[in-house]
């Protein structure tokens, strides 16, 4: 598994961008099927290094807070909607 994690994390990074390219031509339940497919690839890949923290701190620590500013993000969008 270890030598498949940066294809994994890129094409679920690649599903996301499609969904949300998707999302916004021709609306949300087109967009949202590739979108859940990334996230659920990046999920696999986020635990896997959680598991493994010692040898993927620092990529750990991007991920949080990553996941940290986009909750952020979506809850200011959710309080202005």
């Amino acid at each position: 598994m270890k030598k498949y994690l940066k294809e994994i994390e890129l094409s679920g990074l690649l599903f996301v961008i499609i969904g949300v390219v998707c999302s916004l031509v021709w609306g949300y339940g087109f967009g949202m099927w590739p979108c859940a497919l990334g996230l659920v690839l990046w999920l696999i890949t986020f635990l896997y290094k959680a598991f493994r923290w010692k040898e993927y701190e620092r990529e750990n620590r991007q991920n949080i807070m990553i996941l940290l500013i986009a909750i952020f993000i979506l809850t200011i969008k959710m309080l202005f909607r």
